[in-house]
């Protein structure tokens, strides 16, 4: 029975992004046999966590209240929507501490090898939510791989088809690093994208 039940445990670890069966593994070991106090936080946070946190009405963001507190501070500008991939992202673009407009986060982006188009990620939600009359400018960050540019140039397109002003998070050359290291993408675009 314990050989079964620490298969299930090492089972459940490899569901996380970048888990291989032998990382999985060495958790469960080191949970069982070094920290079992932390086993159990970890087991209660994770219960506590799937079943009192929501999606946002407005945002779709994680939350734990029906409406998210970004969505509720008034001193947000409601004319800036940034549209984001995942709460990690928004996440991400708050610890900069350089935008104060409001959010809309798809949970997933356009991946047609994988089935999945723009029904799957909420493009009629977002549609309607930039269509609302107070959002003037919709800045689409999503990633810069192949799947987020394909979502951001389709969001574009429906979005400047409601007559929106449209815009995308700059890329180019990382702060702090020498252009012979730097991928030849990055800078082609930090030259196309120049000011």
């Amino acid at each position: 029975m314990a050989d079964a039940a620490l298969d299930a445990l090492i089972d459940s670890l490899r569901c996380l992004p970048g888990v291989g069966q032998k990382s999985a593994q060495r958790m469960a070991y080191h949970l069982l046999q070094h920290d079992r106090p932390s086993a159990l936080r970890l087991a209660q946070a994770l219960e506590t966590a799937v079943s009192e946190v929501k999606h946002c009405a407005r945002c779709y963001t994680f939350s734990h209240e029906p409406v998210c507190e970004v969505c509720l501070d008034e001193a947000r500008e409601r004319q800036l929507l940034c549209v984001v991939e995942s709460p990690a992202d928004q996440a991400a673009l708050e610890r900069t501490g350089s935008y104060r407009g409001l959010y809309f986060v798809l949970m997933g982006r356009i991946s047609p090898l994988d089935g999945i188009g723009p029904r799957d990620i909420g493009m009629s939600a977002l549609l309607e939510r930039a269509s609302d009359g107070v959002v003037q400018e919709v800045i689409l960050a999503t990633n810069f791989h192949a799947e987020g540019e394909a979502t951001a140039h389709v969001l574009s397109e429906q979005l400047r088809a409601r007559g929106l002003k449209v815009t995308r998070l700059a890329r180019g050359v990382p702060v702090g690093s020498e252009l012979e290291y730097v991928d030849l993408g990055t800078i082609a675009h930090a030259f196309m994208d120049r000011r």
